[in-house]
């Protein structure tokens, strides 16, 4: 498995003037998406300010976000394909021989540039279509906003063809260009015979060709795109442009503005010492007892996902603050990995998830609610996971460790307190109508930079810039993938599947009892294969009525298919939370695959109670 963590290009192998090339316009790319990172913090920031405490809304700022952050979202996802960033499977690709693995490797890249190559023209086709539009409070084009899809399709070509002259060997990339072109040139072939097979195409290009993408490695998003585009051109008389309109309007969503930003938050409280206070302070109370650290773990979690939002940004910014002093009591390295990546799945319905605001913006179910209905359901698989705790250490040795004073933990929670109201802040500005769910992530932002300057005094203005950049990169490959899901689904709907699910669903015998065992065990596969948010962004706006239909409250719904979905991100071998846990935490990840069913277990026993108990969930709403 592969995750989008921003990792830089491997060493080049091709001619140095191409590496210059690279590094040249590469670096442009990621200055120039770096600085929209930072523009949307300043306009959504003065936005609240000029709304709330001016009294004076500004009419302009939502317009000028959306149009800059399109632009964000494919700017993000060429850095990506520079950085060989973009989420993927490769458990299968990385078990084959090192030749055939290079030669795997260079065919997913091919398949990317498969996309591109076929949607640019189509791409520069609805960017026209655009530009006849004006923008009501700007009284712009709609050519400026439009213009980040083509922008964006051609830098990314750009930049695969480089890759693919620069990083593979000579045979490795004209076979895998000439394998993926037959491929697309045998589907053209055989394109009238598709128009004939009716609902069979549903089955052969959004399962086996979305399986036989996703599993030969190619980046999720461009599998899901793909297979999309060779459904509507070759079963359809739908124009292709439709597809980019679909993707724009997926990827764009002013909701899903708050991915990048609370993914740059998470980073910046790393970066300021925050989540190391709120650590300390946690450490200090239950360092003593056994299996305190592990407790510490659980709990730190659960903080630091109440400002991030990101899962590998809380593990990034817990992990190291932990792991030495754990390993130094005797812990072992496969345990610790396994626990992180399960406290990764307990977390997922915490506020503000980003998988949180992703149902939101694609089901309509109000923020507000999910984010309140969220923090039960992770207390309930916390216990769960503390119980294991509790088994797991209660021989441990504790004669060495000395218990904290009260006069310490009194002065780790002062240091701590200012770390430990922002959750805090972040949610009672949501659900007091100050901020909106996109928005709150300024404030987050700027009261985490004012705490690091002020109070922590640990802000490494140096940091700042690789923050944004690493920021970009990881919200483009997210973004691309909801943009690139929004249009399969767009295209199961057209197709009648979703009537034709609903009518099987609603059937089912035992009512809402089977549809809900049902969801859970559809959501751990598909988070397992799929992400979770390419799983909720296709599946959520189809699933989400027939659960209303059957009786099922909506955000009850949500939080079943959410922890459902994160235990099979976070499960060995196929979910990639799991490698990135191992990733972060520096441990192989054979080490942590005997440990972690013990957690699942715990984790899915939580479920159960969850799913069963609708009050967990809607209690306080």
């Amino acid at each position: 498995m592969e995750v989008a963590t921003g990792a830089q290009p491997a060493a080049p192998a091709g001619p140095a003037w191409l590496d210059a090339v690279d590094r040249g316009v590469g670096r442009l790319v990621e200055v120039v998406a770096a600085l929209l990172v930072a523009a949307e913090v300043v306009i959504l920031f003065a936005g609240v300010v000029s709304r709330y405490a001016l009294h004076r809304p500004l009419t302009w700022s939502d317009e000028l976000a959306s149009t800059l952050f399109l632009w964000l979202a494919m700017l993000g996802s060429v850095i990506a394909v520079r950085q060989n960033a973009h989420m993927r499977m490769t458990a299968l690709v990385s078990k084959l021989p090192g030749r055939w693995r290079d030669l795997a490797e260079a065919v997913a890249l091919a398949a990317a540039l498969a996309f591109c190559a076929l949607i640019l023209h189509h791409a520069v086709e609805w960017a026209y279509e655009e530009s006849f539009i004006t923008t009501p409070a700007l009284e712009i084009a709609g050519a400026w906003r439009g213009a980040a899809f083509p922008v964006g399709i051609g830098l990314m070509t750009f930049f695969g063809l480089l890759r693919l002259a620069t990083r593979t060997g000579l045979a490795q990339a004209a076979g895998a260009v000439l394998l993926v072109a037959a491929i697309v040139g045998a589907f053209w072939f055989v394109g009238p015979i598709f128009k004939t097979l009716g609902n069979l195409n549903l089955v052969i290009f959004f399962v086996i060709a979305v399986m036989v993408g996703v599993f030969a490695g190619v980046p999720i998003g461009f599998a899901f795109a793909l297979s999309t585009f060779g459904y509507l051109a070759l079963t359809t008389r739908v124009p292709i442009m439709v597809m980019v309109g679909r993707m724009d309007e997926g990827m764009s969503h002013l909701i899903l503005l708050a991915v990048p930003l609370f993914v740059f938050l998470g980073l910046l409280i790393e970066m300021t010492g925050m989540a190391r206070a709120m650590v300390q302070f946690l450490a200090s109370l239950l360092g003593h007892v056994r299996g305190g650290l592990s407790y510490v773990l659980i709990g730190a979690m659960y903080l630091v996902s109440g400002i991030s939002g990101a899962k590998a940004a809380d593990m990034a910014a817990v992990a190291p603050a932990l792991f030495p002093e754990m390993k130094a009591r005797g812990a072992k390295p496969g345990d610790l990995v396994a626990l992180l990546a399960a406290t990764g799945a307990q977390t997922e319905t915490i506020p503000p998830s980003i998988v949180l605001i992703t149902i939101g913006s694609v089901t309509g179910v109000s923020i507000a609610a999910l984010f309140t209905g969220g923090l039960l359901p992770g207390l309930v698989l916390a216990a769960g996971l503390c119980v294991v705790v509790a088994r797991r250490y209660r021989n441990d040795d504790l004669s060495h460790v000395q218990k904290a004073t009260g006069a310490h933990i009194l002065r780790t929670l002062v240091i701590a307190l200012p770390a430990l109201a922002l959750p805090l802040v972040i949610r009672a500005a949501v659900v007091e109508g100050v901020a909106t769910a996109t928005e709150v992530s300024t404030i987050g932002i700027v009261y985490s930079a004012i705490a690091g300057l002020l109070i922590y005094r640990q802000f490494d203005w140096k940091r700042l810039m690789p923050m944004l950049i690493e920021t970009a990169a990881l919200s483009g490959a997210i973004l691309f993938i909801i943009g690139a899901a929004s249009a399969m689904a767009w295209g199961l709907t057209q197709s009648g599947f979703s009537r034709t699910l609903a009518a099987a669903m609603t059937t089912l015998p035992g009512g809402a009892v089977t549809f809900m065992i049902v969801s859970i065990v559809a959501f751990v596969i598909l988070g397992s294969v799929l992400e979770g948010i390419p799983a909720i962004v296709l599946f959520g706006p189809l699933l989400f009525p027939i659960a209303k239909a059957v009786g099922i409250h909506e955000v009850h719904y949500a939080m079943v298919v959410i922890l459902a979905m994160g235990l099979g991100l976070f499960s060995p071998p196929f979910g990639v939370g799991y490698y990135a846990a191992c990733a972060i935490g520096k441990v192989h990840p054979d080490e942590g695959i005997g440990p972690i069913w013990a957690y699942m277990g715990a984790l899915l026993a939580g479920l159960a109670v969850v799913a069963a108990i609708p009050w967990i969930s809607t209690g306080f709403l």
